[in-house]
């Protein structure tokens, strides 16, 4: 065990470092040298075993030929040199770039190892596809509010009450193709809402697996991730055997796990897209529990440990007026000269 070669009761006994050099050498030979037991960043920031690595389970993709990429760049930038309107307003410096433009660039480029990287610093390959992630590159676009003013990104913060209801879903989509979309929560395992067989783009014409239902995230909990997925069926999957009644005010059934899901169809389906938020307890989610869920709202709260104090010295020299307070029986401190 750490430390165990330290004779605790003769300390007096031990060596004196005499400098802050000599401490700061010994501390990093100590450092350095081999354990068998683990720190806690060590288990934190521990690495998958190379010979099982992360495993891709989305979309294949083929990236399209670098020099066919530089040939197409290299003639924009012939056609905008040519362009005497785009010289004149870039040299009056009233030239505006779209930001539409910019953002659709993003998405078919950059955009989805971004929103992977994102996803991995949430932990949301990690909790809910152990040892695999995806690269999301179907983009979802998600709103809440009826117009869709509240936007789920990639991590920002909506409130219960802003998630009431069912949001307004969107995504690129060939005609012929079938969709399932999965709405989770990775911190209390439990199912949101799940449509499956969706054609198109058409969420509203898919099989309803499992109702919508407001988040609500527990008093005392902070943020909680809701996260959804969108997987791509190569067929028309019989989702028969996981379809939740309507209405579902049940936690029980809600109880899901992503993992479980994908095993039973990962022959069907691939993750393609992805989009989260995060959450966190308003004066909405006790009507949640209350009402929809008919049970009492759990409020989990941190007990702080009692306040260490040293043993009591008859002397105490160097130390403040109250120190006796620390001492004293009772909640109230009285002050004065001891």
């Amino acid at each position: 065990m750490p430390n165990e070669d330290i004779d605790w009761q003769n300390l007096e006994a031990l060596e004196k470092y005499r400098s802050y050099t000599r401490y700061i050498t010994a501390a990093e030979k100590a450092r350095n040298k081999e354990v068998w037991w683990k720190t806690y960043r060590q288990y934190v920031d521990q690495q998958p075993d190379p010979e099982f690595g992360l495993v891709d389970i989305g979309l294949p993709y083929c990236r399209p030929s670098r020099v066919k990429e530089a040939r197409e760049r290299r003639k924009v930038m012939r056609e905008n040199r040519k362009n005497p309107e785009l010289e004149r307003a870039t040299r009056l410096r009233s030239f505006r770039i779209s930001l539409d433009k910019v953002k659709t660039e993003w998405e078919k480029t950059n955009g989805p190892y971004h929103i992977q990287r994102l996803a991995e610093h949430y932990g949301i390959y990690r909790d809910l596809f152990p040892m695999a992630y995806f690269v999301p590159r179907v983009m979802l676009r998600v709103g809440y509010e009826g117009d869709g003013s509240a936007l789920v990104h990639y991590g920002n913060h909506l409130s219960p009450t802003q998630a009431s209801v069912a949001p307004h879903i969107s995504f690129e989509a060939e005609e012929d193709s079938l969709w399932t979309l999965l709405l989770t929560s990775p911190g209390t395992e439990t199912s949101v809402m799940c449509v499956g067989n969706i054609p198109g783009g058409a969420v509203l014409s898919g099989q309803e697996i499992c109702p919508y239902i407001a988040p609500f995230p527990a008093k005392g909990t902070g943020f909680q991730r809701y996260v959804f997925i969108l997987f791509k069926q190569d067929v028309h999957v019989d989702f028969s055997s996981d379809v939740r009644p309507s209405p579902c005010h049940s936690l029980k059934q809600r109880s899901f796990k992503t993992v479980d899901f994908y095993r039973k169809y990962e022959d069907l389906i691939t993750p393609a897209g992805l989009a989260f938020f995060q959450s966190q307890w308003d004066e909405s989610v006790t009507s949640t529990f209350h009402t929809l869920l008919n049970m009492r709202e759990p409020v989990f709260e941190y007990e702080r440990p009692p306040v260490y104090h040293p043993p009591q010295q008859k002397y105490p020299h160097g130390q403040p007026l109250r120190y006796m307070d620390r001492y004293r029986d009772g909640k109230e401190h009285t002050y004065g000269i001891y």
